[in-house]
């Protein structure tokens, strides 16, 4: 090789390594291009983070179905509100088991679920009433009646939701009642020596329940959720003053006897809550507030010597608080407290002198596992904590989604 053709290559040699520093220089991103690339990738975390959560709340708020589909983390949060990720695939979830009359999440839109239900209450109530007049202190002229008391209540129900929209769910509740009481009583200063047992049982359709749901946020890391219901029970069933009583039989305080048990309230009941939602890493917290106004009602009937005639039964204050985690993939465990205040009776617009309030108090524990993906069953205990709340109840459901 000549020095003709050796020039002409180191020249072009020379200028092409004189040339990459200042290449290399132009391709070298500036700090104000590395601030924007790390915001964007910081906005990009703060979405993917915030569509997690959004998901982690729809998995284990009370009573929320499974989820299905693959995760768009891009998806915006009105998406994600009551309305499950598009391309069906099959991903488990874990739920927190519900334990309130009302579910959690909402149906979403255009979704059924189906509920079916079974549920048993007893309660025993030992009573003394003494029925005569005192004319010294503790000296009473008249009749002591002792009596325990045992009622057990079997209900059959199935509930039906729809989804409208993302919002707003409809639904529905129809029972079946089954109720038995044994009463056991000694008249003491009638000098009996065996008790006295009175035994009645009813069956039937209970009061239907007709509701509707609305989701009034959207939620998010520092906000609960909020959803209010309104629900209106008809007096589908029989009520106390609908039942025969026995025309013959009294017990020893001179009340007539009924015949069977009544199957529902009697009078109709609207009932108007709000229910808050609060997810906090393990844990969702949720509590709710609802009044029931009971309308009166002239009952316009004889019973026995007592002439009934406008009744009040009295307007109610339920309020409720709990706790639930995931224990796995497909079980989760809750803990709740509810308490009801009812207020007295009044009869033909006059509080009567035997009716007072009442206090029912409950504590809730609830287990839920996931049989299939769209199936759950669900188990609640409750345990009454004041004298006129059921001593034992226990609450089996099934919700099913279509």
């Amino acid at each position: 090789m000549n020095v003709k053709q050796i020039l002409p290559n180191a020249t072009l040699l020379a200028l092409l390594v004189a040339a990459l520093p200042v290449h290399a220089q132009q391709d070298a991103p500036t700090i104000q291009q590395l601030e924007q690339q790390l915001s964007e990738q910081q906005k990009m975390l703060e979405q993917t983070r915030q569509s997690l959560e959004r998901l982690k709340i729809r998995m284990q708020a009370p009573g929320s179905g499974p989820v299905q589909g693959p995760v768009d983390y891009q998806a915006t949060e009105q998406d994600a509100v009551g309305k499950a990720p598009p391309h069906p695939q099959e991903v488990e979830a874990s739920k927190v088991a519900p334990i309130l009359d009302q579910p959690g999440i909402l149906t979403p839109r255009g979704r059924f679920a189906i509920e079916p239900s079974l549920q048993y209450d007893y309660s025993s109530d030992n009573q003394i009433n003494l029925i005569g007049f005192s004319v010294l202190p503790a000296i009473l002229v008249g009749l002591i009646d002792v009596r325990q008391v045992d009622t057990t209540t079997v209900t059959a129900a199935a509930a039906v939701r729809y989804g409208l929209t993302n919002r707003l769910e409809l639904n529905a509740k129809i029972p079946y009642v089954y109720g038995r009481q044994n009463t056991i009583t000694r008249p003491i200063a009638e000098g009996a020596a065996n008790d006295q047992v009175f035994s009645n049982s009813g069956r039937g359709i209970g009061d239907i329940q007709l509701g509707a749901r609305y989701q009034f946020n959207d939620g998010g890391l520092n906000t609960p959720y909020l959803i209010g219901s309104l629900t209106a029970s008809l007096p589908t069933g029989k009520g106390p003053f609908d039942i025969d009583y026995s025309l013959n039989g009294t017990s020893p305080g001179g009340l007539p006897v009924p015949e069977e048990q009544p199957t529902g309230s009697g009078f109709y009941a609207f009932d108007a809550g709000i229910l808050a939602i609060y997810p906090s890493d393990p844990v969702v917290f949720f509590g709710g507030l609802d009044y029931v106004w009971r309308p009166s009602r002239n009952v316009g009937k004889t019973i026995g010597a007592m002439e009934i005639g406008t009744v009040d039964p009295g307007d109610s204050i339920k309020f409720n608080f709990g706790m639930g985690m995931s224990l796995n993939e497909k079980s989760s465990l809750s803990l709740g407290y509810q308490h009801t205040y009812v207020m007295p009776t009044k009869y033909d617009g006059n509080s009567a002198a035997d009716s007072q309030s009442i206090q029912a108090g409950q504590l809730l524990i609830g287990y839920g596992y996931q049989l299939t993906p769209k199936t759950n069953i669900n188990l609640t205990l409750g345990v009454g904590v004041t004298r006129y709340a059921p001593n034992a109840e226990l609450l089996l459901r099934v919700p099913m989604t279509f």
